[in-house]
């Protein structure tokens, strides 16, 4: 099978499990070379071990994207490891729960440090060594960040959370406005709800399986159903595609109900 992403260096914010992990299985074997960051980096040094005993080449790194500061070198000593960087995949993300009238100031701006913050600095240091680097020119830079149904659609206790999914995928559409002509590829997927460590206890409650009853195919999405689309946008395929954010989500924000 042809390895679309062969010769390529994909770096994964967010990779120590659930959708960043997969998504940085699949680009390892769709032949990219993965750099896996997070906050926890025992947890990427493992993906990464697995990822290269199965022959891929991949490296972990510490990286927390509320720091601003540090995505830069951070992107630097992956760049020095694995070569010029030519795939973003802004994956990092956290929850924010609660309700508008309990949320704290903290709260808050935790969820937009890590959500909005995070991604469009990693996003800017990307974009800067793909023009320097030459891959922009090439036509092979590709910059994906993770939005949500939320962006479009309101999910119930979570105001901080869907303000924030919002502002990605305005976010999106600005930097691929800004940088399409000069080479740079950006675009968002909008997963609807997979059981990810972030909300996997919500489906074992009463609320939980309601809600999922009323989903119309009464079911969660597979993490699988994103494959797809995350290698049609981190790939060839995405020579034409610029600001798109593709919803995915087994219809669970279609209104009404199931």
């Amino acid at each position: 099978m042809e390895q679309v992403l062969a010769g390529r260096v994909a770096v994964i914010t967010g990779a120590s499990g659930g959708l960043g992990a997969h998504f940085a299985r699949l680009l390892a074997k769709n032949g990219a070379a993965v750099a896996l960051t997070a906050r926890r980096l025992d947890m990427v040094e493992a993906l990464a071990g697995e990822i290269s005993g199965d022959g891929g080449r991949a490296m972990a790194l510490r990286l927390d994207v509320a720091d601003a500061q540090s995505i830069g070198p951070a992107f630097d000593e992956i760049e020095t490891a694995l070569g010029p960087i030519s795939i973003l995949v802004n994956n990092a993300g956290v929850g924010g729960e609660g309700l508008a009238l309990d949320l704290s100031v903290e709260e808050w701006d935790q969820t937009f440090d890590v959500n909005v913050r995070g991604v469009f600095f990693a996003a800017q240091q990307a974009a800067k060594r793909m023009l320097a680097s030459g891959v922009a020119e090439a036509g092979t830079a590709r910059i994906v960040n993770i939005a949500s149904i939320a962006s479009h659609t309101v999910l119930p206790g979570l105001s901080a959370y869907n303000a924030s999914k919002s502002a990605v995928a305005m976010l999106t559409r600005s930097l691929a406005r800004e940088w399409s002509r000069r080479g740079i590829a950006v675009n968002a997927i909008a997963p609807g709800y997979i059981e990810t460590d972030i909300n996997a206890d919500w489906w074992a409650t009463q609320g939980g399986q309601k809600q999922l009853k009323g989903f119309p195919r009464r079911r969660l999405m597979e993490a699988t159903d994103l494959d797809a689309s995350l290698l049609m946008l981190c790939g060839p395929a995405a020579r034409a595609i610029a600001g798109t954010v593709i919803t995915i989500d087994d219809g669970q924000s279609l209104p009404g109900g199931g």
